[in-house]
């Protein structure tokens, strides 16, 4: 798990000026709390949309072929504080609050965008570098899926042919688990899940996009 938290062992002083004057601050400092409560991070796997978590939320899975880095104005920026960020706002969004997928995932970006800009990191330049490892994945053979992967984002997408996917892989002997594994019979349910939504004609919520 990452340790190079802007301050991890520096006790938090009263600031002398109004949260909303420094903001970039704060975000840090929240930042730093949610990495600290994070009980594991796994990077040892194949992960679609190239970030997720666990069902208990105790694991946040980064795909095994993303950088930990990027290189931005000669300094190397750690790409995981955001992605952990991110999977963890909208984990606790999804769980804690009922939200759906679409709406949490909104929320979420909007966080791990505030982290970056405030660490002075052009978030165009961080989102270019992670939609291009986000389409290498997509690329990729899933040859290693976590068994406890939370798979409602896919559920809530209608994402059918990612599912199939994994299913294939799995029946296919690409993967560590066997056809008749939790995991496999959790990508099947999901699956009939996904169609059974679709031939009741329920629509995707669309995402607004600013």
């Amino acid at each position: 798990m990452p340790t190079d938290s802007c301050h991890p062992q520096a006790p938090h002083r009263k600031l002398r000026v109004a949260d909303t004057f420094v903001s970039g601050l704060m975000v840090e400092r929240a930042l730093d709390a949610i990495i600290r409560r994070i009980k594991k991070l796994d990077r040892d796997h194949d992960i679609p949309y190239l970030a997720g978590y666990s069902l208990d939320g105790k694991t946040i899975y980064i795909d095994r072929h993303l950088p930990r880095t990027f290189r931005y104005k000669d300094r190397d920026i750690d790409i995981d504080r955001y992605l952990i960020l991110h999977e963890s706002v909208e984990k606790a969004l999804i769980d804690q609050l009922g939200l759906h997928y679409q709406h949490a995932h909104q929320i979420a970006c909007r966080a791990e965008e505030a982290a970056v800009r405030a660490e002075n990191v052009s978030w165009r330049a961080y989102d270019q570098f992670t939609q291009k490892y986000i389409k290498d994945v997509w690329h990729e053979e899933l040859k290693n899926l976590p068994a406890d992967l939370d798979q409602k984002p896919y559920r809530d997408e209608h994402d059918f042919d990612l599912l199939k996917r994994m299913k294939e892989a799995i029946h296919q002997g690409r993967t560590k688990h066997s056809p008749k594994s939790k995991v496999a019979a959790s990508v099947e349910g999901a699956m009939q899940e996904v169609a059974a939504r679709k031939s009741a004609g329920s629509k995707r919520q669309p995402q607004a996009r600013k």
